[in-house]
């Protein structure tokens, strides 16, 4: 992992944006947290601040300022939060087969088709290639001094947060956004899913298939899984629901 750019927000978080091999990141972390390791070397002796990483549909620069909020609100209750692009998502290489299946997809939504098979290649090949950058990833943050487990999850694309649930044992409990299409396969993961959940809904999200929602949430195996449906569409999620996941991780990582 390199470090290529550090800033101290004023609300004292520290922002550093990485790079693991091709993959470009940002870790957010709190005033408290010791920061040895940073471009400026600084240091403190806080006990490490538990991670959180979070989930987003690609397009790291254009979500930033949704993930900055999102990192700062942890920040605040002093958990570390970090991201990774996507692959094939910002600067990265494009996949010509997934560049078809978007299209694809919005022809099949705009007509009525039929969407699973297109869902299927769209989505599972981007799981595939994720997880395991994501999980490489962790291991470089944890490697981290000021950053500790156990770990969160929060965020989307639902299914890279399910496979994560069920591979990565340092992820210990999840708040996840049920805003994109999910495979029929994924539903089968969802069943050996056992880490504390919280699953948020928007009840009006025009791109969402809100019963496959549902249907996925009563698919989860954890014994305890919460479900926060909201209305409004898929950028409407109220900003108490943050609060809500600040107290749900605390509960489950402090």
């Amino acid at each position: 992992m390199r470090f290529t750019s550090e800033q101290r927000l004023d609300d004292g978080v520290l922002e550093r944006e990485f790079t693991l091999g091709e993959i470009p990141g940002i870790l957010w972390t709190p005033g408290s947290a010791s920061t040895s390791g940073s471009t400026s070397g600084s240091a403190s002796t806080s006990a490490p601040a538990r991670l959180i990483l979070l989930g987003h549909p690609g397009g790291l620069r254009e979500m930033y300022p949704r993930l900055a909020a999102r990192a700062r609100y942890r920040a605040a209750e002093g958990f570390a939060a970090a991201t990774i692009e996507l692959p094939g998502s910002g600067d990265r290489p494009r996949s010509a087969a997934a560049e078809q299946a978007r299209a694809d997809l919005r022809r099949a939504l705009e007509t009525g088709e039929p969407v699973e098979e297109i869902v299927d290649r769209l989505v599972l090949p981007l799981v595939e290639r994720a997880v395991p950058e994501w999980r490489a990833t962790l291991d470089a943050l944890l490697s981290l001094p000021g950053i500790g487990g156990p770990v969160g999850y929060a965020g989307g694309v639902i299914a890279i947060g399910i496979r994560l649930a069920v591979l990565e044992p340092r992820i210990a409990a999840a708040v996840m956004f049920a805003g994109t299409f999910v495979p029929r396969a994924v539903f089968e993961e969802a069943r050996q899913v056992a880490i504390p959940l919280q699953v948020l809904l928007q009840w009006d999200d025009e791109g969402n298939n809100r019963q496959q929602a549902l249907d996925l949430f009563d698919a989860f195996g954890s014994k305890e899984k919460t479900l926060h449906a909201n209305l409004g569409g898929h950028a409407g999620v109220p900003r108490f629901e943050e609060d809500d996941a600040n107290r749900f991780f605390a509960r489950h990582l402090k």
